[in-house]
């Protein structure tokens, strides 16, 4: 496939000309002299995915992750363009929000009265202009071209001429001009580095609450747009890497018995396919390793030597049950995966499947209700709770779009009424293990606190102190009023949170 005028993704201001140079505003802007009638008339496929994922997460609400192997898979794009089309795709859509406020001053109509395809192509383009290597009259005849192709003739001298008047700028420029009157420091970091105003303050509100400093908030934001390197984990005592490393992978540096691949489709790798590795941030895996390792009171209960009995109370889709299954797998013990939806019950049978059956049971039905069928009955119980995902947003570039904040208000009832079926479900002696993908102390801090006050047989075991001991730095440094947050902009992982929450006598 030819390289339709694209290079390697790079940051704003990364045009370079043809010896190399990076571009003056006096060098000509290099766009094609042809008219639009004139101009490619088909879609380049690499940008024709990129297109498809963000019409999907538009129209469909459909998931980004989710859509865009199997569109890259329908075109069959090589690794070199499979590459272009994720960054297109993820880059536009992190950066929406600051392209939306760079076309509102180049269109003449307010935004949500364009056509929603015209609008996505406009930030296609407007992604290839401003934060990748790509010449500008490449950016814009393939995206001219892409308009034709599957939206129709028409809107292609729109798109031509709004993405000429982008191009004048530099995104440094654009983000310059946008904030040039702006004295709230909010509004400013919501432009810059393309946040909803409301998640700004979020995660500046969660610094604090988990005792760093608010200052941090610029580098938080930056590490939110930063394409992720694909976290490795193998099964223990079931998976190998050294197909990974075959392959390009390095060895992880924070989590046992995982790598770090950026070589392509994670997909082809037989391990993956068999599923005794699997693709899972190392945060992830190092809250349910932190579960496995606490020790437990085993004064109220029978010898320590016993069977233990594991509980995945929100499991769906299944990677921590998978990890928690192969450590209880290696000690002789059992897991109870419950998911309260079968088609995503389902995806947890199928992430168990390398597992011996006779550990591992999934139990389809409300997690809030799991201590009617088995009351004081577990040894550690993780609660995965669902939560907003602010934690994630590098990986789910269309979270920040989709969330509101009264979610966080519906999430938190949920959320409390899982720990406390959890704290039911658990026996005296055993541990809950409360996990979130968001550090909003709403979803964190608030809820244990809460269900805390609401008992007096619980206590919080030092989080911050077992997340050291099962990372291979052993100085996360993590630990604040004995719980664990984990940061992108620290840790390199998605912003979990852990508390350690043990049923005493």
């Amino acid at each position: 496939m030819t390289n339709q005028g694209r290079g390697p993704a790079g940051g704003a201001g990364g045009r370079r000309n043809a010896a190399g140079r990076e571009r003056n505003r006096s060098e000509p802007r290099g766009f094609s002299t042809a008219a639009p009638s004139e101009r490619t008339r088909r879609a380049d496929p690499a940008r024709l995915v990129a297109f498809e994922v963000l019409r999907a997460v538009a129209a469909d609400d459909a998931y980004a992750n989710l859509v865009l192997p199997v569109s890259i898979r329908k075109h069959r794009l090589d690794k070199r363009d499979a590459g272009f089309a994720t960054e297109l795709a993820y880059g536009a859509l992190r950066g929406q929000g600051t392209y939306d406020a760079v076309l509102a001053r180049c269109v003449d109509r307010p935004l949500d009265k364009l056509d929603p395809a015209i609008l996505d192509a406009l930030r296609i383009g407007t992604h290839q202009l401003l934060a990748m290597r790509v010449p500008a009259h490449a950016a814009l005849d393939q995206t001219v071209g892409l308009a034709r192709a599957v939206i129709g003739a028409g809107p292609s001298a729109l798109i031509n001429a709004v993405l000429r008047r982008v191009s004048a700028k530099t995104l440094g420029e654009w983000v310059a001009e946008l904030t040039a009157d702006l004295t709230d420091a909010t509004k400013i970091s919501s432009i810059t580095h393309s946040h909803p105003e409301w998640i700004v303050r979020a995660l500046r509100q969660s610094l604090v609450d988990h005792g760093r400093d608010v200052s941090e908030i610029e580098t938080l934001l930056a590490a939110n747009n930063a394409a992720p390197v694909v976290n490795l984990l193998a099964l223990p005592g079931l998976g190998s890497l050294d197909e990974a490393f075959e392959a390009g992978a390095v060895p992880g540096e924070l989590a046992e018995g995982s790598a770090l691949f950026s070589a392509g489709d994670v997909g082809r790798l037989e391990s993956i396919r068999v599923g005794t590795t699997r693709v899972q941030d190392a945060g992830s895996q190092l809250v349910a390793r932190a579960l496995a390792a606490v020790t437990l009171d085993d004064d109220t209960s029978a010898a320590g030597d016993r069977s233990e009995q594991w509980l995945d109370l929100c499991a769906g889709p299944g990677g921590k049950s998978a990890l928690l299954g192969a450590l209880a797998q290696q000690r002789g013990h059992t897991l109870v995966a419950n998911e309260p939806a079968e088609h995503r019950a389902q995806l947890v049978r199928q992430a168990l499947r390398p597992l011996d059956p006779a550990v591992w049971t999934v139990r389809v039905g409300d997690g809030r209700t799991v201590a009617e069928d088995f009351p004081d009955t577990f040894d550690r119980v993780l609660v995965d709770a669902p939560c907003t995902g602010l934690g994630a947003l590098r990986r789910r570039p269309e979270a920040r779009w989709r969330r509101k904040p009264s979610d966080i208000a519906g999430l938190g009832t949920l959320q409390r009424e899982l720990l406390a079926a959890a704290l039911h479900a658990v026996r005296p002696g055993g541990v809950v293990a409360y996990v979130t993908c968001s550090p909003h102390p709403a979803e964190t801090s608030a809820v244990v606190q809460d269900c805390l006050r609401r008992r007096d047989d619980v206590e919080l075991i030092d989080a911050g102190s077992i997340l050291d001991d099962v990372s291979l730095t052993g100085a996360l440094a993590a630990g604040h009023e004995s719980t664990a947050q984990l940061w992108p902009h620290i840790h390199g992982t998605d912003a979990m949170y852990l508390a350690l929450i043990r049923r005493t006598a």
